[in-house]
């Protein structure tokens, strides 16, 4: 099973006007569940809801074993718990009991305690692994350098040469929309590539009457996301999910991977140590561009945005939250 970290969100709301650097547990669950073909399941859960707690205050995870639905009984699980997988870390292990065992620890400082469990049915078996993550004080959390002095300049002349570019939408209806819900290739024009994914809407919304989700992707080369849109899209949210790279969605896998050993090979080197050439620059300006749109919507509520995403779609949500700090002027369509 691929190893996954708790996910980076920027969450806006008017009601408060501030973005949240931070996990949004009442949104997004904490915990990734792991499954094998032979029918063991694992989990990790912490004993709050919102699995937030104060520094130095104690976090109890409850680890969790089933085979074919039935819990794991006298197994043993072993567990890392770690500062969100840097080290110093701590290990432990412990003995099923009616398919649970515990464990417990700390932090000290800001930020998020990650819990990595694992089991092996066989010392020969390869091991199941499931994570579980707790927020401490996340909003005391510090940005590790201090904001470049021409840092808003920046970004206000960038927006300036974004706005010059008219923000015209081509939606291509796509077959996979249902009798509820309308589903897009949508391509937005913008700087350099166009923003390039899928747009869920759902059918029938009024005007001013849904939040808006913007999913992002991590490091590769990939197409959009269509079941990432449709699924939020069917929770009831205006959902886009877009590229990385605003290149062309739903081509066959080879497409995408001549372009990761060609055109896009070793792309997050590109204009390394000059901020107008960086290859990022142009990613962070989609996600403004995507922000747009969204926003655009008729039928968005004018108060709530997520952008959400993972390892690299976890530096888009953060820069996407730093760069788009106040949504008061989309809220009155300007």
């Amino acid at each position: 099973m691929p190893e996954l970290s708790p996910t980076p969100v920027a969450g806006y709301s008017l009601n408060c006007m501030k973005p949240i650097l931070a996990l949004i547990p009442a949104l997004f669950s904490l915990s990734v569940l792991a499954a094998d073909p032979d029918g063991f399941q694992l989990s990790v859960t912490v004993d709050r809801p919102d699995a937030l707690y104060a520094i130095g205050e104690t976090v109890d995870y409850t680890i969790s074993l089933s085979h074919d639905g039935k819990p794991v009984d006298a197994k043993e699980v072993s567990w890392t718990l770690s500062k969100d997988g840097v080290p110093p870390n701590e290990n432990g292990s412990a003995k099923l009991v009616g398919g649970k065992a515990k464990a417990s620890g700390t932090l000290a400082e800001p930020g998020f305690l990650l819990c990595r469990a694992s089991f092996r049915e066989t010392p020969q078996s390869a091991p199941i692994t499931a994570l579980g993550g707790a927020g401490v004080a996340p909003i005391e959390i510090k940005p590790s350098l201090p904001v470049p002095d021409d840092f808003d300049a920046f970004w206000k002349a960038q927006k300036q040469k974004l706005a010059a570019v008219p923000a015209k939408a081509t939606l291509t209806p796509d077959p996979a929309s249902t009798e509820t819900l309308e589903v897009f290739d949508a391509q937005v024009e913008c700087l350099g590539a166009p923003v390039s994914g899928y747009f869920a809407r759902p059918k029938g919304a009024a005007a001013k009457s849904r939040p808006a989700i913007l999913t992002v992707h991590g490091a590769g080369v990939v197409s959009g996301n269509r079941s990432g849109a449709m699924r939020w899209g069917n929770e009831g949210a205006l959902a886009m999910d877009i590229n990385a790279h605003g290149i062309p969605n739903g081509k066959p896998a080879e497409f995408y991977k001549a372009l990761a050993e060609g055109g896009l090979k070793d792309y997050r080197f590109r204009g390394h140590g000059d901020r107008e050439t960086n290859y990022f620059l142009g990613m962070f300006l989609r996600l403004v561009r995507a922000i747009d749109f969204l926003t655009a919507q008729p039928e968005w509520n004018g108060r709530d945005l997520i952008v959400y995403g993972s390892s690299q779609g976890g530096f888009q949500a953060f820069a996407a939250a730093g760069i788009e700090r106040d949504l008061r002027g989309r809220a009155r369509g300007l």
